[in-house]
């Protein structure tokens, strides 16, 4: 009897062409990064790292850039996202707009020789800083989308911290992506030298729209030695969006970094964020929280690479999902040989709020060196009967004592967030998402 045929596998075509790469001074840059975005194949569910996570839904045929002043006819930035999340004013504010942006700064800041600017300018002012960063960080060989982010970034930002710096007012920035159909493309690159101090936070956002629209983005942060970073990430894009971001950061030796990512939106994401403890004393605790609903596929790989004796990484995602709500999470903790005395950990936490929800949790170990401490682990869980059925019987409805639960299970992640802003907003997620 005769075997069925396979059907052929659907690829994602997208519509780009060198023709509509960016002229600018990043034009050799671009050109390296576009030759990469050839070369390398569209991710399918065969490489390991995209396994779970099916991306031929994405009719890219039909995506187009934002034109020059697009965001004059597209939905404005709500009020709510200009307002402060860290409890401070800000050092300065840029919004990263579909063919546009806009930018205040602290002159204050600028005369210490803080550089907060938009990647054009900066290629066009800094462009012997910028080079030594730009693309090295995050090289286009990643892959398909870290190429494609730095080939065609229409949108992005350069932040330097000259050393001794310490910058006491966050800065803030904003991609504001509405509109369907559209290919919304940024670059976000963060130095902070030696002996420096920043505090910045970066949203994504956009409202619900029908049809779909893409994100593709590039962070990279280097923090030169002694240098303290504390990065707030937050993304709230809306359930027609498919995200696709590559993120790392370098620390030189006895630097510091503190970051904390929130998940939210989106309907497809896909994200690639990795820490590289490069020098000695380096410090690293990473928290991510993730609160998936509807039919949101939220796919995380993290990486922790140990690459210098006497480092330590601390990493903790937690997330719940209800409805039909997928979680993808893959950790990684590498130790090269000569990163002795390491203490590296990770762990993942999930909560199932439905039948239908479902969590793939994938801690893993790569260790070179034997003289270190590294620990992993991950669980997948319902809400405790118990627990709820307690409340219940202190007169609290079943649902409020379910939030009340979710809450207390976010608890820890909260506890790392210094600022009220940011525990404001991800309540207000919860108790939107469980409505």
């Amino acid at each position: 009897m005769a075997q069925p045929k396979r059907r052929p596998r659907r690829e994602v075509k997208l519509p780009f062409t060198v023709a509509m790469l960016p002229q600018d001074d990043l034009a050799d840059f671009r050109q390296q990064a576009w030759a990469a975005y050839e070369r390398l194949p569209m991710p399918h569910r065969k490489m390991e790292a995209w396994r779970r996570t099916d991306i031929r839904g994405l009719r890219g045929e039909a995506l187009r850039l934002p034109e020059e002043g697009a965001y004059r006819n597209l939905p404005p930035v709500p009020e709510a996202l200009s307002h402060p999340l860290v409890d401070a004013a800000h050092g300065g504010e840029m919004t990263l707009l579909p063919g546009s942006h806009e930018r205040t700064f602290d002159e204050a800041l600028a005369a210490q020789g803080v550089i907060f600017t938009d990647l054009r300018t900066a290629a066009a002012e800094h462009p012997d800083l910028l080079r030594q960063v730009l693309g090295k960080i995050v090289p286009p060989e990643d892959g398909k989308f870290a190429a494609l982010a730095e080939a065609l970034s229409q949108n992005g930002i350069f932040v330097y911290v000259p050393p001794g710096v310490q910058v006491e007012a966050p800065l803030h920035s904003l991609a504001w992506g509405p509109g369907v159909g559209l290919a919304h493309i940024d670059h976000l690159v963060i130095w902070v030298d030696k002996g420096a101090a920043l505090t910045y936070v970066h949203e994504s956002a956009s409202p619900d729209e029908g049809g779909q629209t893409l994100h593709v983005g590039a962070v990279e942060i280097l923090l030169g030695d002694a240098a303290r970073l504390h990065f707030v990430e937050l993304q709230s894009w809306g359930r027609h969006v498919w995200n696709f971001t590559h993120e790392r950061a370098h620390l030189g030796r006895d630097a510091t970094l503190e970051w904390i990512f929130g998940s939210l939106g989106s309907h497809l994401t896909k994200s690639f964020t990795q820490v590289r403890l490069a020098g000695e004393g380096a410090s690293a605790r990473v928290s991510g929280f993730y609160f998936a609903d509807g039919k949101q596929h939220l796919d995380h790989d993290t990486r922790q690479d140990h690459l210098a004796p006497h480092t330590t990484s601390d990493l903790l995602y937690k997330g719940a999902l209800t409805d039909y709500g997928r979680s993808v999470w893959r950790g990684m903790i590498f130790v090269a040989p000569e990163a002795q005395k390491t203490d590296g950990y990770q762990a993942n936490r999930n909560l199932l709020l439905s039948d239908t929800a479902r969590a793939d949790s994938i801690p893993g170990l790569e260790i070179k060196a034997n003289d270190v401490r590294c620990t992993h682990g991950a669980t997948i869980g319902k809400v405790d009967f118990e627990q709820k059925f307690y409340l219940q019987s202190r007169g609290i409805p079943a649902d409020e004592a379910e939030r009340l639960i979710v809450e207390g299970f976010f608890d820890p992640i909260m506890q790392r967030i210094p600022f009220e802003g940011v525990r404001a907003r991800f309540r207000e997620a919860i108790h939107a998402k469980m409505g």
